[in-house]
């Protein structure tokens, strides 16, 4: 069963209130050219943008453009790069990204999404970063985790896989909106919508979120209980002489008529064991 698009007058509020929290969202990584974006969206992949934008002005000071870092040797490109991690790869993907530039569109960086996913280590997400940012085309909706996450917890939709979450997006939001949408985003998880702890109480979004709306029609949680006792923990004996075995054992006042019970002051003569004897 399909779940029904969200209404356009809550899309429409969700847009005016992440327009009013960040009327002038830009990309966090640093960059002067469509080059510069490409090389260090390549680089933040399982990287914060504050390391990426950290070690960019030594690379694009060794290398600044296409041609000079398609002929770069991969040892010095790997030790600028380290602390990006994921450092091998990355080294491939930049050198293969680099290479494919010069040798099929003159060294400039393509303007259109079916070209850029071609190259070495460009996916739809880097693609959309560049051709939106550089160029102000709207190609798609940038989607890495805080739009997942984000996307998720508005009800925008339930698909765990980026693209899928892109196509949703891109059937609901104007399409002049998505290159906004997705740079208002990204800073609003970093800043309320955060991962572990979200902001709810000061989020003018909470209204029309389905996880704000879920968590607080929840009952509230009761006091903690005394915890019981586990099945398999030791029982106590209980005394061997306890207040109601010792109530039993008081002897009744002079003149109350008693059943002996036997010749020792009620107490039960003690049985003799029999001892049985061998036969020879």
């Amino acid at each position: 069963m399909t779940r029904p698009a969200p209404e356009p007058e809550r899309i429409q509020r969700l847009l005016i209130g992440l327009e009013r929290l960040f009327p002038e969202a830009r990309c966090a990584l640093v960059h002067r050219n469509a080059y510069q974006l490409l090389v260090s969206t390549i680089l933040s992949a399982q990287c914060t943008d504050a390391r990426v934008n950290q070690v960019t002005p030594e690379l694009f000071r060794r290398w600044p453009d296409a041609a000079a870092l398609a002929q770069a040797d991969p040892e010095p490109l790997i030790e600028v790069i380290r602390s990006t991690g994921f450092f091998n790869s990355k080294a491939r993907s930049l050198l293969g990204m680099a290479r494919a530039v010069v040798e099929r569109h003159q060294g400039e960086i393509p303007r259109d999404l079916e070209s850029l996913v071609q190259l070495p280590g460009v996916g739809r997400k880097t693609a959309n970063v560049v051709l939106g940012t550089v160029f102000g085309i709207p190609s798609g909706v940038v989607v890495d985790t805080h739009v997942t996450r984000i996307a998720q917890r508005l009800g925008l939709t339930r698909e765990p896989d980026p693209v899928k979450i892109e196509r949703d997006l891109m059937a609901i939001l104007p399409q002049q909106s998505w290159i906004d949408f997705s740079h208002r985003v990204i800073h609003h998880g970093r800043q309320i919508c955060v991962a572990r702890q979200p902001r709810c109480e000061i989020c003018p979004l909470a209204p029309d979120c389905d996880y704000f709306l879920a968590a607080s029609g929840k009952p509230r949680r009761r006091a903690a209980r005394r915890p019981r006792r586990l099945l398999t923990a030791p029982r106590r004996r209980p005394a061997r002489f306890g207040p109601k075995r010792a109530a039993r054992r008081r002897r009744p006042a002079a003149g109350t008529p008693t059943r002996s019970r036997g010749a020792a002051g009620g107490r039960r003569p003690a049985k003799r064991r029999k001892v049985r004897k061998s036969r020879r």
